[in-house]
């Protein structure tokens, strides 16, 4: 039986979390890890048995023979660090937003298109039990035409001054509210309702911090009539974990999600489904799929599952590629430049 040879470059709160999910795969061995933080590797090399540790990830990928890799690295790194393992012909699954920057996206999308290579980007809504659900539903038309929709997200993140160092300081490195947390937002809309055509009116407000955005808020255009706004603040200290919500407006009723739950109105009941005319709703445990590890939701269990049984079946493609990375990296470009075309 084959055993998928992994590696793990960067060993933050992102890199750990996968480490231990993907660890529990009985067809997956995870042979080395690479970090700057010396006290991180010496940790996991002293207490994890048969784990190579690296300071430096050049080394891991020139020592160690892999099959693939999972890059959990400032996304500032990523562009360099897929490179090379594209060229030493390795599978990889990188953590969003993909990377800062959309031509460099548009090089590594062809670069693992051309080659034939098993990629994937952690946006992991597109693995939790509720939003699979409403986007079957949305696509079977049980909320007919959609009409209007408005994505949030919230977090207490940042809810005091910080300090202008590390990677998240500048935008450049992908630090700011819009690549940390909005493009989760916004890869939602594209999943659910699709990439839309004109980004307008954005608004891009500092709170606490001093080169970045703590906050977004846009509007979505589409060629076929629909428009939706985003809103996006990791400065609320109303929420104590990050928290995603969709609402979905349509000529037959109206959708609201988020990780957890649904509600659904609809016009016209439908039995055939259980579904009443007026509220219905829906907990996560009347749609979830289990998971054979279970850390942080199914969702990001199901995510690297998905990436490995694709390598392990030699398919091509995931439900979140590089290619859907480019998508909501190419919102976020225009969200950008409407914001800098909207200065006063």
């Amino acid at each position: 039986m084959r055993t998928l040879r992994l590696g793990v470059i960067g060993a933050g709160r992102m890199g750990i979390t996968h480490y231990s999910i993907i660890n529990s795969h009985p067809k997956v061995k995870i042979c080395s890890i690479a970090d700057p933080s010396v006290m991180v590797t010496s940790l996991m090399g002293k207490y994890l048995e048969g784990l190579e540790t690296f300071k430096d990830y050049n080394k891991m990928l020139k020592k160690v023979d892999l099959d693939a890799v999972l890059v959990c690295t400032p996304p500032g790194l990523h562009h360099e660090i897929i490179k090379q393992c594209a060229a030493l012909n390795l599978h990889v699954f990188v953590e969003k937003p993909f990377t800062t920057s959309k031509v460099e996206a548009e090089e590594l999308v062809k670069l693992y298109k051309d080659n034939g290579l098993v990629n994937q980007v952690g946006y992991v809504n597109r693995f939790n039990d509720v939003f699979i659900k409403a986007k079957q539903w949305i696509e079977e038309g049980l909320i007919g035409d959609v009409i209007r929709f408005k994505s949030e997200m919230f977090s207490c993140t940042v809810i005091e001054p910080v300090e202008e160092s590390g990677w998240r300081s500048t935008r450049e490195n992908g630090g700011g509210v819009v690549f940390e947390m909005a493009s989760h937002a916004i890869d939602l809309v594209n999943y659910l309702v699709g990439k839309p055509d004109k980004v307008i009116g954005t608004s891009l407000n500092s709170i606490f911090s001093k080169n970045v955005e703590d906050i977004v808020s846009s509007t979505f255009l589409y060629d076929k009539g629909t428009s939706g706004t985003i809103y996006v603040n990791w400065s609320d200290e109303s929420y104590r974990k990050p928290t995603n919500k969709i609402e979905i407006f349509g000529s037959k009723g109206k959708l609201l999600a988020d990780q957890h739950g649904m509600k659904i109105y609809l016009r016209e009941a439908k039995p055939e489904m259980k579904l009443s005319k007026g509220w219905n709703t829906i907990y996560i445990t009347d749609v979830f799929k289990p998971v054979p590890f279970y850390v942080r939701g199914n969702e990001f269990t199901r995510q690297l599952y998905e990436f490995t049984e694709a390598i392990l079946n030699d398919k091509k493609s995931s439900t979140c590629s590089f290619s859907d990375g480019l998508e909501t990296l190419d919102v976020i470009d225009s969200l950008f430049k409407d914001s800098n075309s909207n200065s006063f």
